[in-house]
């Protein structure tokens, strides 16, 4: 028997996967859940009531206005301590749990969230604030840096001011505006606890140089390195919640008025395995390209692939692994997966191809022989409900297991 809701003005709560739940919606709220199909899917029911069920994203949005409002809250099936290991799991950087300062209750990740980004925000401040070279275009009446010849030719005599181009050591580089914009993000949010928001405005307050990023504007790029290494978990996880928020009124197919915060957790999942997969082939001496589209299935190249990741040992690729945020328990997998995977062997001219899931529980690997191929499809599972140094130890066991392909 599936929950159900009568009363089209309350929220209609589900988990992130299943049979979903039946609820009673006014013709307006079914038009604004129609505009958004990535979010949930909407399928009649019995007694003029509707079926709502969740698409593997996880978060609390309000969508629509007036009649028209709907409000959702999806659940995840993982322990919300477990997510925000996914979250914020940054190679190299060892794994320390703290306390969920969150309740039990459906609405937990955004307080979670916006607690731990906090401490990862904190930590990466606490040094000192980043600073870097920045390229300026500017018009001062001194020379500063490198004239800007074209623009100066522009002015037909004007002599100032004068058209420069110079390096400012400033705070107001990418990391920091990545930085500050999640922190701007989470403090609007509903649902953030009072001293979370708090400990958010004060953090951003420790940025007064920095640029907001005004909405709808690219994040900017930031590359890791030596110096930026102590923002690097802090930046990860902005990033998602600046780029997985999955509310964007254009996202869907037609606009509708969105506030909240959604995760897609298909793509959690797959950042997260390739960032700790990446790691622990690192002593094997294999590299990891994520989502690699320098190949195509056809020999007129006209049909692009994008394999969630390639290896290559010594510059060849060596084998091919697709990330799957589904639980199979004891079923085969599905047919589009192992099609999908047969393709991509066969465009790299691969012998072998591996299917890594998202499991309540850690089996062994199953090969799967492809007849009259000479292709084997495996499989694995990523036991997620287990805790994070053993999944972590699972993670590098399948690094083993992948390096051993070809030998």
């Amino acid at each position: 028997m599936l929950p159900l809701t009568t009363d089209p003005t309350g929220p209609v709560s589900l988990t992130e996967t299943g049979p979903g739940v039946q609820v009673a919606l006014r013709p307006a709220q079914v038009a604004t859940l129609i505009r958004r199909p990535d979010l949930v899917r909407l399928t009649p029911a019995a007694s003029g009531l509707w079926r709502v069920s969740g698409r593997q994203r996880v978060g609390l949005v309000r969508l629509g206005r007036g009649d028209a409002t709907v409000e959702l809250r999806i659940r995840p099936k993982l322990p919300v301590s477990q997510l925000l290991f996914l979250l914020t799991h940054a190679p190299g950087t060892p794994w320390q749990d703290q306390p969920v300062t969150a309740s039990a209750s459906d609405d937990a990740l955004l307080p979670a969230l916006a607690d731990a980004y906090a401490r990862a925000a904190r930590r990466a401040l606490d040094p000192g604030v980043l600073h870097g070279y920045r390229v300026t275009d500017d018009e001062l009446p001194v020379v500063r840096g490198r004239i800007r010849t074209a623009d100066q030719l522009r002015r037909t005599g004007l002599p100032l001011p004068v058209a420069v181009r110079y390096d400012d050591f400033t705070a107001d580089i990418a990391e920091n505006r990545v930085l500050l914009a999640a922190l701007h993000r989470l403090e609007r949010l509903p649902g953030v606890t009072d001293t979370a928001r708090r400990t958010l405005r004060h953090l951003a307050g420790r940025l007064p140089e920095v640029t907001p990023l005004r909405p709808g504007t690219p994040l900017p790029t930031w590359t890791p390195t030596r110096l930026n290494s102590r923002y690097a978990p802090a930046l990860r996880l902005a990033e998602l919640i600046l780029t997985d928020r999955g509310i964007s009124p254009h996202d869907g197919p037609t606009p509708v008025t969105t506030d909240g915060f959604v995760l897609d957790l298909a793509r959690v999942f797959e950042r997260f395995l390739t960032d700790t997969l990446t790691a622990a082939l690192v002593p094997h001496r294999i590299r990891v390209r994520p989502q690699d589209r320098r190949h195509h299935l056809d020999v007129g190249s006209r049909v692009r692939i994008r394999p969630d990741l390639v290896l290559y040992r010594a510059g060849r690729p060596l084998t091919v692994v697709d990330a799957k945020y589904i639980d199979l328990g004891a079923a085969p997998p599905p047919h589009e997966h192992m099609y999908q995977l047969l393709s991509y062997c066969t465009a790299l001219a691969l012998p072998h191809g591996h299917l890594v899931y998202a499991a309540q529980r850690g089996d062994a690997p199953v090969r799967h022989p492809i007849r009259n191929a000479g292709i084997t499809v495996t499989t694995h599972a990523v036991d997620l409900a287990r805790p994070p140094t053993e999944i972590l130890a699972s993670v590098t066991a399948l690094a083993d297991r992948l390096a051993q392909v070809g030998d």
